[in-house]
């Protein structure tokens, strides 16, 4: 059987009712109640320090055949597809999210482990699930491919409560979104059918890929971008629709250029979450419940798919791969890849063990059961019990390593939201600034600001109560500002606020200025 089917919608004489009005409200009663305890699963993973896809992937085991939902599933290609829509909408979302000043210092390291970090993961993975296993070296490749990804959203999710050095984050932040696109090729030509070809044909292939994709991501996240600041949209709430739009349609011109759809659509989703687009928080907010559905759906999915009495046999070989994993040749191929970097010792730790397994292992793990190499499901099981175990281990004592490593940099002044909606008629920008909590914007009085002429606070929203600020006004977190400026200084306005709220009102003095500032200065 290879489709969802309760056995509560069989006949008793064995023939599948059809399906009705009825039936539709029942799968909506219970796709309702699967993401309200998805959501609450959010919170309780929040509290225990352990990633939410545990919770997600439990619910798909309780929903399947061995659980008390009794829904027999074994439909790996719907799988596959569905995992590739989801995670293109994760990727999109964490390329809105990834702030440029941080990846940018990070970029060689990043790409270093996304290329030579994974070559190194792969190659003693899978000597390691082939002597200590006996694995064939075909699936030992695979499964070393397949394990080689990070996951960037199941790593923050347990160092949320960690200011990381930007060094830390920016590298982790990078290699997550850039490693998916060789492994995906490398998984692929693992699985083909036939004899594989030389590693540099296939190198050659990857480096290809990769090229296209970069090069389509990066134009269409520029076009995008600069389409969305020069055309006022009607309403408001049609800017994140055509930002994640445009995300996924970089992400299916690389894919249909024989490029890397994947790197494609996060190096859009980056450009245009630099971009300083209109209506900004709101198309964050949105891009954000996104992922949380896609990899609500994509896990509990997964859940599905696994077969729980199947997996005892599998629990040994993949706690020694995963051991070889990460004790190995994670910690192998970050001191390899940040020794021209002369990364600290600390950091290069944190590294190694922030290498969470998350949403793109699994569903990789379907394409060898799409094509039909032998040993698949055990390839599939594997693969599985290793994410979930390992990600037990790793989650909850990250928060503890780094702090134990002193890596925390509490002296990170929070960013300030700015949201900007662009007044084409009068050829001006409001921009709507929260003081968050941290912002070292409180204290400073509205004329300290020191706004480029063209510029100005009109409002003030404080406690629920709104006034027109005086220049002696004194600004506190919490506030909400109002602030009009005119085409030519818009970005410059924005660089001001951004600067005083990290470095206060001596923002020029400390070198916290923005761009423009600089330029003035100069």
């Amino acid at each position: 059987m290879c489709l969802f089917q309760p056995t509560s919608h069989v006949s008793s004489v064995g023939k599948e009712r059809p399906l009705t009005v009825h039936h539709l409200n029942q799968l909506l009663l219970v796709c309702s109640l699967v993401l309200l305890v998805a959501v609450a699963a959010v919170r309780i993973s929040s509290r225990s320090g352990l990633p939410s896809l545990l919770v997600y992937l439990a619910i798909g085991i309780a929903m399947g055949q061995d659980g008390l939902g009794d829904i027999h599933f074994d439909n790996a290609e719907l799988t596959q597809v569905i995992g590739y829509a989801a995670l293109v909408v994760i990727l999109a979302e964490g390329g809105l999210g990834t702030k440029w000043t941080e990846i940018r210092p990070a970029l060689p390291a990043a790409s270093a482990l996304a290329l030579a970090g994974v070559a190194v993961s792969v190659g003693v993975t899978a000597a390691g699930a082939h002597y200590l296993t006996g694995l064939e070296w075909r699936q030992a490749l695979i499964i070393g491919a397949v394990v080689s990804s990070t996951d960037a959203a199941a790593v923050f999710s347990v160092l949320r409560r960690i200011p990381l050095p930007a060094r830390i984050t920016g590298t982790l932040e990078a290699e997550s979104g850039f490693n998916d696109a060789p492994v995906v090729i490398l998984v692929v030509a693992f699985s083909t059918a036939g004899p594989m070809e030389h590693w540099y044909v296939l190198l050659g292939e990857i480096l290809l890929e990769l090229a296209i994709g970069a090069a389509i991501g990066l134009a269409v996240g520029w076009l995008g971008s600069w389409g969305l600041r020069h055309v006022a949209l009607p309403a408001s709430g049609l800017y994140p629709i055509a930002v994640m739009a445009i995300a996924v349609t970089a992400y299916a011109a690389g894919a249909m250029a024989h490029g890397s759809g994947f790197l494609a659509v996060y190096l859009a989703a980056m450009v245009m979450g630099n971009a300083r687009l209109p209506h900004w928080p709101a198309t964050r907010g949105f891009a954000d419940g996104l992922g949380w559905i896609a990899q609500i759906g994509m896990f509990v999915l997964l859940g599905l798919l696994v077969t729980p009495h199947e997996l005892g046999d599998d629990i040994l070989p993949a706690l020694l791969i995963g051991l070889v994993l990460t004790m190995v040749a994670r910690p192998l191929s970050v001191v390899l890849c940040l020794l021209p970097f002369r990364v600290p010792w600390q950091e290069q730790t944190l590294m190694s063990w922030a290498g969470l397994r998350g949403a793109v292992p699994v569903i990789l793990a379907t394409i060898p059961m799409v094509e039909g190499v032998q040993g698949s499901h055990r390839i599939f099981n594997i693969v599985f019990v290793l994410v979930v175990v390992y990600t037990l281990v790793q989650g909850p004592t990250l928060p503890w390593l780094g702090r134990k490593l002193r890596l925390g940099d509490d002296s990170e002044a929070a960013d300030l939201g700015i949201e900007s909606a662009p007044l084409e008629r009068l050829r001006g920008h409001l921009l709507s600034v929260a003081i968050p909590k941290g912002s070292r914007m409180h204290g400073v009085e509205v004329a300290e600001l020191r706004l480029p002429a063209g510029s100005a606070v009109t409002l003030v929203v404080r406690d629920g109560a709104s006034f027109v600020p005086a220049p002696t006004t004194v600004l506190r977190r919490g506030d909400e500002l109002l602030v009009v400026a005119t085409d030519p200084v818009r970005d410059a306005a924005e660089e001001r606020l951004r600067a005083v709220g990290r470095g206060g009102k001596l923002a020029s003095w400390l070198g916290t200025g923005g761009a423009a500032e600089r330029r003035g200065a100069g």
